[in-house]
């Protein structure tokens, strides 16, 4: 069955077709800047890791959404992570090269770009300032290899369980 959508009469039906339009343009592509940050991470050196067991789905929301932040590894060594709940239901995992290289590639886009500027990562004092107050205990042994979910172990999906 078809909706029907009727404008008030005060508006034409020009700037009626216009205004529905813009209201639509924000819910066709809501995952559209995880894509495309996702895409710049990956070109950077970032590696994704699919949150695809109960426990990594809770680390990546303990994580704040579409920013870029990091973790301390077990040897001592910042690993910056984005977490991608909407796109990939992924977190993308990079070493202090991986930031660089992106770091690099945000300056390039701005320099090619002078009228849009894309949003900003956080910068390591913010980054930092996060980390302190996430009081989540980061595992990472939930993220080896090891700890892949086999056909017997429940798996978590984004809105539910596969």
């Amino acid at each position: 069955m078809p909706i029907k959508i009727t404008c008030p009469p005060a508006l034409s039906t020009l700037a009626c077709t216009a205004l529905l339009s813009l209201t639509l343009t924000g819910c066709i592509r809501p995952a559209a800047p995880y894509l495309e940050k996702g895409s710049l991470l990956s070109h950077a050196g970032f590696v994704a890791h699919t949150a695809n067991t109960t426990a990594r789905f809770a680390l990546m929301n303990s994580l704040p959404p579409g920013s870029l932040t990091y973790r301390m590894s077990p040897e001592g060594q910042r690993i910056y992570l984005y977490a991608d709940p909407l796109a990939c239901g992924c977190v993308y995992m990079g070493d202090e090269a991986a930031y660089t290289t992106l770091q690099a590639h945000m300056q390039a886009i701005m320099h090619r770009k002078h009228a849009h500027h894309p949003p900003q990562d956080p910068p390591l004092p913010a980054m930092t300032a996060e980390n302190y107050r996430d009081t989540t205990p980061w595992d990472w042994t939930v993220w080896s290899p090891a700890a892949d979910p086999d056909n017997n172990q429940p798996r978590h999906m984004i809105g539910g369980y596969w």
